[in-house]
């Protein structure tokens, strides 16, 4: 039980129309202040987004969440939030929001290796 580190994660959430409160899992995001370690996996269902939303573009949705990863590993094109620290990033990525992609509540974990969790994460919240 040493050797395993406290994490947290966010689902993201696609949400076509806000006032409907409707979504689909699109991605996970995990922070880990002691692996140092921030990092998000997405996939956008182009099938089962034309199902749930038809006047969506999914291209314009994976821009979106193009840019999320450029904050969350703090790029250049991350702009001013990208520059913030680690666990600013995460607070900023997952703080409540009400616009077409946002995130669940943080939710934390024990892990022993976080890029693995991330991987399990997203394989049982977004792709099944």
């Amino acid at each position: 039980m040493q050797d395993r580190v406290v994490y947290e994660f966010a689902i993201i959430r696609l949400v076509p129309r806000v006032e409907r409160e409707e979504f689909i899992n699109v991605g996970a995001i995990l922070f880990s202040k002691r692996k140092k370690f921030l990092d998000i996996r997405y996939h956008v269902d182009k099938a089962r987004l034309n199902a749930f939303a038809s006047d969506i573009d999914p291209n314009t949705i994976e821009a979106y969440l193009k840019a999320w990863k450029e904050v969350c590993m703090g790029e250049p094109q991350g702009g001013a939030i990208g520059k913030l620290d680690q666990p600013s990033r995460f607070r900023w990525l997952t703080a409540s929001r009400s616009t077409i992609i946002q995130s669940s509540e943080p939710h934390p974990g024990l892990c022993f290796d976080p890029e693995k969790e991330l991987h399990d994460l997203f394989n049982k919240y977004v792709l099944q």
